[in-house]
């Protein structure tokens, strides 16, 4: 048993316990109930699930949380365009986006799939100082996916 100080009580009964938490005004609390024998300290319980709870919001609040955001091209996007989409793109990793950049096929450009890895290498390239490769060029049905990650 441990005292609302933090000094060690030793070994009591369990009537002996309740009786010292009562004449402290305190409640005897189970903190951990698989040690041999259990461990019981005396403390304001109602306390001390507050600053439990407030420990839980600091931790939430501390807790990085980002999105995937994404970012359409086509196999015949011209350089202009394709900086201004690069831009956006270093706008989102800025704020601690991934991005997903999606080369998307339609009709017979299907058959310029090796113009969309050069595209998706190209992107890759000028974005290469402030972000990372993830997941390199992957062709799923009429597109082709890359995911960057802020470096």
């Amino acid at each position: 048993m441990i005292d609302p100080e933090g000094t060690q009580l030793g070994v009591i009964s369990i009537s002996e316990a309740l009786a010292s938490a009562e004449n402290f005004g305190l409640d005897l609390v189970e903190v951990s109930p698989n040690a041999d024998p259990p461990v019981c300290k005396i403390m304001d319980y109602g306390r001390f699930k507050y600053q439990q709870t407030k420990k839980l919001q600091e931790a939430k609040k501390k807790q990085t949380t980002f999105q995937i955001k994404e970012i359409k091209v086509r196999p015949k996007t011209d350089t202009h365009d394709l900086e201004i989409k690069i831009g956006h793109l270093e706008k989102f990793i800025s704020k601690k986006n991934k991005v997903k950049v999606t080369v998307v096929f339609r009709g017979r450009e299907i058959t310029l799939t090796q113009k969309g890895r050069e595209l998706l290498e190209k992107i890759a390239e000028a974005t290469s100082e402030y972000a990372v490769v993830e997941q390199h060029s992957k062709m799923e049905g009429r597109m082709m996916h890359m995911i960057l990650a802020p470096r």
